[in-house]
């Protein structure tokens, strides 16, 4: 059966045409430690409940990084990274009927089908069709390059010109919203943000520590800010990041390498005690257990927002004993699809903070460049020009 779309002219009129597998440029990860290559791939047209999406901008995240430098997982490859981006729909498959071809969205790494019990469900933001993990399943993949399928990194490759998503898997958002700067609100910002504001719940007059300054440790120290947090101490071993997390809302910086004893030590020597609140924005376990251990007993909360799986945490079990509480999240407890664009209205109303993550600014063929300013701790956000407008 021959797949049709539904083209609407400048004058109002509508006409059908069919779909095409449309040629363009990705880059591709096809080892594990190696440059990307890019190159022409073909995406194929939206099959049934999926929409098509011509990428606009990305951001480069380190979760990117961590599955092309340390996961070092073979079977993965060849991969399209990419997943922090926005664009606009160029199509969509039949029993579409959220989303049509024009519409501003941000493709979701974490699912929203809005019917599995995760997603009815108000304490969680995972979803049983598809969340983390997805490109593991290279049957899903829509996009070929040289005959050969490409796995689409958590389901949605955004360093591709053209991506296909499960509609479950976008959320439209605002037309009037810019999108080379709220691609970032669909990874980094969301879950830093999100870390301190839904799954902490970080009070007002309360103390914060945050450690690790990228993106997502200084989203959540605006997260933090944002919450009516009272003292928000930032720390970091790059003395560069002290600036900007002040402007985002840090009272204090500390580095950790300035010391000579633990810095949990450090900081419970600080607060008289122990901090309310601590987010680990690392991707560390020792960080992680140090950010534990800074916490107040009694009530104090610490919440994993780092990614890793390469090691095992270990904390002495009188630290949680005490009453501490220790949490994980992945894309700072939002459900995507209800969540982002509240997010990138809060963008729109100047209730969040975008411009001063994007240090960088690169085009699509110079991937490899941002890659390596991140590997150097030398950007907050590069944020790539996948497609124009």
């Amino acid at each position: 059966m021959e797949l049709q779309v539904m083209i609407q002219t400048a004058g109002g009129f509508y006409f059908i045409v069919p779909f095409q597998v449309i040629k363009c440029k990705a880059a591709i990860a096809w080892e594990p430690n190696k440059p990307l290559v890019i190159e022409e791939v073909e995406v194929d047209p939206p099959q049934e409940k999926e929409v098509r999406i011509k990428v606009v901008a990305s951001g480069l995240c380190q979760s990117d990084l961590y599955f092309l430098l340390k996961d070092m997982n073979k079977h993965l490859f060849p991969l399209i990274l990419g997943h922090e981006a926005a664009g606009i729909v160029e199509s969509v498959g039949k029993e579409v009927t959220e989303f049509q071809p024009g519409d501003k969205v941000i493709p979701l790494f974490i699912s929203q089908c809005r019917e599995c019990r995760f997603c009815k469900n108000p304490k969680t933001n995972l979803c049983e069709k598809g969340s983390v993990g997805e490109h593991d399943n290279i049957a899903n993949s829509r996009i070929t390059c040289k005959g050969k399928k490409v796995r689409q990194f958590m389901g949605t490759s955004t360093f591709s010109e053209y991506t296909v998503v499960n509609q479950i898997a976008v959320a439209k958002i605002d037309p009037a919203a810019p999108l080379e700067k709220v691609c970032l609100i669909g990874c980094g910002i969301s879950t830093g943000f999100g870390a301190a504001v839904n799954v902490a719940k970080v009070e007002p007059g309360s103390t914060c520590a945050v450690f690790g300054l990228g993106a997502i440790g200084l989203a959540a120290v605006m997260g933090c800010k944002a919450a009516g947090a009272k003292r928000i101490i930032a720390v970091d071993i790059n003395p560069d990041k002290a600036e900007k997390a002040k402007v985002l809302g840090a009272t204090d910086f500390v580095n950790s390498k300035d010391h000579d004893k633990p810095i949990s030590q450090v900081l419970t020597e600080m607060t008289t005690g122990g901090v309310d609140y601590s987010l680990e924005c690392v991707g560390n376990v020792e960080v992680m257990r140090s950010a534990l251990e800074c916490c107040a007993p009694g009530w104090g909360v610490s919440v994993i927002v780092g990614y890793t799986n390469l090691h095992d945490i270990t904390a002495r079990p009188i630290q949680l004993m005490t009453g501490r509480t220790w949490k994980g999240t992945l894309f700072g407890g939002f459900k995507g699809k209800d969540g982002v664009p509240k997010m990138v209205k809060n963008y729109l109303d100047k209730k969040v903070k975008l411009d001063e993550f994007i240090t960088h600014n690169m085009a699509l063929d110079q991937v490899n460049d941002a890659i390596e300013l991140l590997k150097q701790g030398k950007c907050i956000r590069t944020v790539l020009s996948v497609s124009p407008q």
